[in-house]
C-alpha cells in the first residue's frame, strides 16, 4: 500500500469565519481578516485551511442554512475578498477547502421558495424537497429535528408537510431526484473554477432518506424519534457519492472529507476507502461521544466525562479498523464540540499547557490527517463566564433551553446552563484570542459572542513570544509530520498490557526504518513505568524540558524514536 497522497501528509487548519478576525470593526470577523491573518497561520505550518460556510445565509445555524451557493455573505465579504483568499494563501503553499452543505438549503433559497409556490407536478422545484401529505391529520412520521420539535413543517397553502433534520429553516433536499444532483454538482464545478481544493462535506451520510420514512425509535418520555437512527447511511448514499466522484471529485486534485453521523468501521470503510472511489477521508464522532448525557433534552444529566479507558478504546478501534484500507481525520475539537483541552485536558493554569501539548502529540502521530481547530494552538478554553440563556448565539443551544426548560419543565434553568457551559457550541465559536488588548484584538468593536475573559493570558501574541508555547509544540508536531514518512505509513500497534492501563496511553508507529514510541499520562499524578527501549533511542518531542525514562509526570507526553532492530 502507497501513501503518496497530498492531502495524507497534510495538515488541516480550520477558521470559524465569523469568530476568526474582525477587520472592518463591525464585531464579525470576515475574510480580509483571515487574509491579514494567513502569515500567522503559515507560520505554524499547516498545508490547508478549511473554512466553515462562507455563502448568503440569514444565519439562523451558523451559516449552515445557505440560501445562494454562489454569493459570498456579504457580513464576510465579496467574491472578490475571496478570490483574494485564495491567491494569497495559494501564494503561501497553503490551500483553501470550503464546507459543503447539501444535505439542506436555507428555506431563502430560490429552490425552496420555487417549491412552495405549488405541489404540481409541473412545478419540478417541489421535488427538489422532500414534501408528504399528512397522515392522520398530522406529520408523516414521528422524526424529530436535531435542534429540537419536530422534523416536519406544515404549509397550509400547499396542504403538505416538508423535513428538515434541523432548523424549520433548513429544509432537507430530495436527493433521489436526479435534477438536484446534477444542480449540486454544477455548483461543486464552479467552485472548482474559482480555484478552491477541496470540500468538508457536511452532514454528507444523511442524504439518502429510506423510501418509506419510517418512525424512527423514541425515548422514554421523549416526544419525537431520533431521524439519525433511520438516516445515517441511508439506502442511496454511497451510489450517489460515488456518482459525485465520478462527475465532480476525480476530476480535481482536491481533498475530500465527509461528515458522517452514525457511521461504523465497516460503513466508514466505504466512505473512505483508499480505492478512491468516494471521499478521501471522513470524520467519524464516536471518541468525542463519550458525554453520557444523551438525556439532555430529558432534563438527564449523568456529569459523565471521557475516561482514558473510553479514549483509548475508540481510537485504537479506528486506527486498526482503517489500517491500509481507508483513511481518516484526526481531531479533538471543532465548530460543534468544547473546547479540547477542557473537555480531554485539564484547564488548571498549572495543567493548561502540558494537557494541551499531550492531546496534540498523542493525536498527531497517528496515522490520518490532523485538524487544528482556530486557538487549539493556543490551549483555549470553554467559556466558564456563560452564566444566562441571553450570552448564547447557538440555535442548538437556545431550542434545548427553551424546549426543556421553558416548554417542559424538565430541567432547571440552573442545570441546563451548567450543562451548557460544557458542551454548547458556543465554547467553541468565541472569538479567537490575539492580544490582551479589548475585544482580545479580535475586533475593536463589542464581537457578535463574547470573548473569553481569559483573554489577557491565553492569546496568540503571548504564545509567540513564548518559545516553549503551545502554538510552538504545534509548529514542531507539524514539522515532523512532514518530515518522517512513519507517521504517514507506519503501522499502528498499542503498547502490550496497555488496554487496561488507567493512566498511560502508550503506542507505537512502526515502518521498516523506524519506530516510535508515543507515551502520554491523561492524569496530574506522577507515575512510574517500564518501557523496554534499546540502547540507540532518542528523545524526538516532549512537552517536559528533561527526560526521565521511567518516571511520566503529571500530563507528560513523550516521543522516542529508534530503528527497528536496534
Amino acid at each position: 500500500m502507497t501513501y503518496d497522497k497530498w492531502w495524507q501528509k497534510a495538515v488541516v487548519y480550520q477558521i470559524y469565519p465569523k469568530s476568526f478576525q474582525d477587520s472592518n470593526n463591525d464585531g464579525v470577523g470576515d475574510i480580509q481578516g483571515i487574509i491579514n491573518r494567513l502569515p500567522y497561520i503559515k507560520a505554524l505550518g499547516v498545508d490547508v485551511i478549511w473554512l466553515n460556510p462562507i455563502y448568503q445565509t440569514p444565519d439562523i445555524d451558523g451559516g449552515y442554512d445557505i440560501s445562494d451557493y454562489q454569493s459570498i455573505n456579504p457580513q464576510l465579504g465579496t467574491m472578490s475578498d475571496f478570490e483574494s483568499l485564495i491567491s494569497e494563501a495559494h501564494h503561501l503553499d497553503v490551500k483553501i477547502i470550503m464546507d459543503l452543505v447539501v444535505n439542506h438549503t436555507s428555506s431563502q433559497h430560490e429552490w425552496f421558495q420555487k417549491s412552495m409556490v405549488s405541489k404540481s407536478a409541473t412545478n419540478k422545484y417541489r421535488d427538489y424537497y422532500v414534501w408528504r401529505d399528512p397522515v392522520n391529520g398530522h406529520e408523516p412520521n414521528n422524526w424529530g429535528s436535531f435542534f429540537s420539535g419536530p422534523a416536519w413543517t406544515y404549509d397550509e397553502p400547499t396542504g403538505q408537510y416538508y423535513l428538515h433534520l434541523f432548523t424549520k429553516e433548513q429544509p432537507d433536499l430530495n436527493w433521489d431526484n436526479p435534477d438536484v444532483r446534477e444542480s449540486i454538482f454544477a455548483m461543486m464545478n464552479w467552485w472548482a473554477d474559482k480555484g478552491i481544493d477541496g470540500f468538508r462535506m457536511d452532514v454528507i451520510s444523511l442524504i439518502s432518506k429510506p423510501k418509506n420514512l419510517p418512525d424512527a425509535p423514541v425515548k422514554e418520555n421523549d416526544t419525537y424519534g431520533n431521524p439519525g437512527v433511520v438516516v445515517s447511511n441511508g439506502p442511496h448514499v454511497h451510489q450517489y457519492i460515488q456518482e459525485m466522484n465520478q462527475k465532480v471529485l476525480s476530476k480535481h486534485h482536491w481533498m475530500t472529507v465527509g461528515e458522517t453521523t452514525g457511521v461504523t468501521t465497516d460503513e466508514a470503510k466505504r466512505y473512505a476507502s483508499l480505492d478512491g472511489n468516494e471521499l478521501n477521508m471522513l470524520f467519524q464522532f464516536e471518541h468525542v461521544g463519550y458525554d453520557g448525557n444523551s438525556n439532555a433534552a430529558l432534563g438527564q444529566f449523568s456529569g459523565y466525562k471521557p475516561t482514558l479507558h473510553d479514549i483509548r478504546k475508540s481510537l485504537v478501534k479506528w486506527q486498526k479498523a482503517f489500517a491500509g484500507s481507508a483513511w481518516t481525520s484526526l481531531y479533538w475539537s471543532n465548530h460543534d464540540q468544547p473546547r479540547a483541552v477542557s473537555w480531554f485536558g485539564n484547564k488548571a493554569p498549572e495543567f493548561r499547557d502540558l494537557s494541551a501539548k499531550m492531546l496534540a502529540a498523542l493525536l498527531h502521530f497517528m496515522q490520518g490527517t490532523p485538524y487544528i481547530y482556530q486557538g487549539e494552538e493556543l490551549g483555549m478554553t470553554n467559556n466558564d463566564n456563560f452564566h444566562d440563556i441571553s450570552q448564547y448565539r447557538d440555535v442548538e443551544a437556545i431550542n434545548l433551553y427553551r424546549t426543556t426548560v421553558l416548554e417542559k419543565g424538565l430541567a432547571t434553568s440552573n442545570d441546563m446552563l451548567d450543562y451548557l457551559r460544557v458542551h454548547s457550541r458556543d465554547n467553541a465559536r468565541t472569538p479567537m484570542q490575539w492580544g490582551n488588548q479589548l475585544y482580545a484584538g479580535f475586533s475593536a468593536h463589542k464581537p457578535w459572542l463574547e470573548v473569553n475573559p481569559n483573554y489577557k493570558t491565553i492569546n496568540a501574541e503571548a504564545a509567540l513570544e513564548n518559545q516553549n508555547s503551545i502554538f510552538y509544540f504545534y509548529q514542531q508536531l507539524i514539522a515532523l509530520r512532514h518530515k518522517l514518512p512513519v507517521i504517514t505509513n507506519g503501522r499502528f500497534d498499542l503498547v502490550a498490557n496497555n488496554e487496561t492501563d488507567d493512566q498511560i496511553f502508550a503506542y507505537t508507529r512502526q515502518n521498516s526504518d523506524m519506530v516510535l514510541l508515543i507515551i502520554a499520562n491523561f492524569t496530574d499524578k506522577t507515575v512510574n513505568r517500564h518501557f523496554d527501549l534499546p540502547k540507540h533511542y532518542k528523545c524526538l518531542i516532549q512537552n517536559y524540558h528533561d527526560d526521565l525514562l521511567d518516571i511520566i509526570r503529571p500530563y507528560e507526553v513523550k516521543v522516542y524514536q529508534y530503528a527497528p532492530n536496534a
